[in-house]
């Protein structure tokens, strides 16, 4: 089979490589019918990110086929359809139950997130209760519902994820940071949500236009003191809630900027920071929640009856389409922000 590596910063290639086989009684075989490029990604690409050379791509959104089963597995056969989350909670633990199955207690760290997903087959482990089956067959949607479908590996929940965790309210004024496709998603959770005001900071025309349609009521392009007196201005005070989708020292730098003392951050983005001790906020008493999102949990309850029944449109997120041998261009386009996010089309 084929499957992007990643050769070094800059540069993905595609390779052959073992079709991968069943190794426990929980895994599931899956073959990939589109798989996408994560912000997330870009991390390594752009910057090395201490990944080593000549490793396998970081990956971890996709729909596929199941194509083959171990004995354990009761909730899919071979033939469904489903969305292939980045995260693997189990169903069981207390975490997974509380409706935090990004973060299972029994599958801990890096056992319970997705790689090499950019491919055209992966082995997915601890799969009875994680997969999230979707009706009928990819020939029975079209391509925009794809993308959408497509975003509920991890964007779409990753989005309402930080409007969940900030505890987003009818009537709030919220305040989003980032806006790529989490950014963007997390516009379309807070207009969910009910939010009455919705702050999108971003400096890029098309991604402002973007969120003005799912339902952003405002942009600010400044950064900085002035970005946050800019927002302040905006919703006559200090917001609700932020949703940090970034992952920078300076997102969350203007999350609790824009905060009124007591708000709440909801904070989604990958960290590449380590210079905020907690004790920090104590004089605004700011309320901080996130982590890896509840994909499988919010999916099954809430997002994918949205994406089916039209109530969302996530997938505009995809502004290009690319085939798996184009992956690196894929790579490169984002890096260059000359698309919001990247589809990778792996099989029909």
């Amino acid at each position: 089979m084929k499957t992007a590596i990643f050769e070094k910063a800059g540069l993905m290639t595609v390779e052959e490589a073992d079709k991968p086989t069943l190794q426990a009684d929980d895994d599931v075989i899956i073959k990939v019918v589109r798989a996408c490029v994560c912000g997330s990604d870009l991390w390594s690409y752009s910057h090395g990110d201490d990944k080593a050379a000549h490793s396998d791509n970081s990956g971890h959104e996709a729909l596929g086929i199941i194509e083959e089963v171990g004995s354990a597995i009761t909730t899919v056969k071979p033939g469904d359809f489903v969305i292939v989350p980045f995260t693997h909670g189990c169903g069981e633990c207390d975490a997974c139950r509380s409706g935090f199955d990004g973060t299972c207690d029994n599958h801990q760290g890096f056992t319970n997130w997705s790689s090499g997903f950019q491919a055209e087959y992966i082995r997915f482990h601890y799969a009875n209760w994680a997969l999230i089956k979707i009706p009928g067959q990819p020939s029975d949607y079209s391509e925009g519902m794809i993308k959408s479908l497509l975003t509920l590996a991890d964007v779409m929940p990753t989005g309402y994820h930080a409007a969940r965790v900030a505890d987003v309210k009818r009537g709030d004024k919220v305040v989003v940071i980032g806006d790529g496709a989490v950014g963007q998603c997390a516009v379309i959770a807070a207009k969910m949500l009910g939010a009455s005001q919705i702050v999108l900071m971003s400096r890029h025309e098309d991604r402002q236009q973007m969120a003005l349609e799912s339902g952003a009521t405002a942009v600010v392009a400044e950064r900085g003191e002035e970005g946050i007196a800019k927002v302040r201005e905006i919703l006559g005070g200090g917001a609700d809630a932020a949703l940090e989708c970034v992952g920078s020292e300076g997102a969350i730098e203007q999350a609790l900027g824009v905060l009124h003392n007591g708000g709440r951050i909801g904070f989604v983005g990958l960290p590449h920071y380590n210079s905020r001790p907690l004790g920090s906020t104590f004089a605004q008493n700011i309320i901080i929640g996130g982590g890896s999102a509840s994909v499988t949990t919010y999916d099954k309850q809430i997002l994918l009856k949205a994406v089916l029944d039209g109530n969302i449109n996530p997938g505009r997120v995809f502004t290009d389409t690319y085939q798996l041998a184009d992956v690196n261009q894929a790579y490169q386009d984002m890096a260059d922000r000359k698309t919001i996010k990247s589809m990778l089309v792996v099989a029909e």
